[in-house]
């Protein structure tokens, strides 16, 4: 049996995808670092989740994850590297859509959090958001990312937080508005 440990890292380096080997520091080891931590998170969300429609949904978006990761450890965007594609992205639009009805429409900020689940929710939404600034960081670094990559990034977030919305609103707990100190 292989063993889990490579000791191929012990000198703070990895290999890409192809091979090259770069810092664990570098940029493009960060963004899909944090497509990792992403999908741990959404992990979560879904253990702490009873409602099998949004488990559904949330494994799709992990399965989804593994392919940005695949994307972003392949500097060189080789044809046989999976990618993410314009009807993953198009997919997320269309459950966004059938969710955004469920939640209602709101003209104000609201505070992360309410239901436990929605809580969850919102902190996968931003460490979806932290890991869109580091792709596109990355984008402006090598030009090495797809737009359907930061699209998909973009569109998830709005998705989590749908998500959020609806979980709060099916366990019967209100949104709460972000109130500007200045009113």
């Amino acid at each position: 049996m292989a063993k889990i440990y490579t000791r191929g890292g012990d000198k703070g380096y990895t290999s890409l995808l192809g091979g090259k080997r770069v810092s664990k520091a570098a940029l493009r080891v960060e963004a899909y670092g944090n497509i990792d931590e992403l999908n741990s998170a959404i992990g979560l969300c879904i253990s702490f989740i009873d409602e099998e429609d949004v488990k559904v949904v949330l494994e799709g978006v992990q399965n989804d994850l593994f392919i940005a990761g695949a994307e972003l450890a392949d500097p060189d965007m080789s044809e046989s590297t999976p990618k993410v594609s314009i009807e993953m992205v198009k997919k997320l639009e269309e459950v966004i859509d059938r969710y955004e009805e469920e939640a209602g429409s709101i003209a104000y900020f609201i505070l992360p959090g309410g239901s436990r689940e929605a809580s969850l929710l919102h902190l996968a939404r931003a460490i979806a958001r932290r890991a869109e600034r580091v792709i596109v960081a990355l984008k402006d670094e090598s030009g090495n990312v797809s737009d359907n990559l930061i699209a998909y990034m973009n569109r998830l977030s709005s998705l989590l937080f749908i998500l959020a919305r609806v979980m709060n609103r099916r366990k019967g707990v209100e949104d709460v508005p972000w109130k500007n100190k200045k009113e």
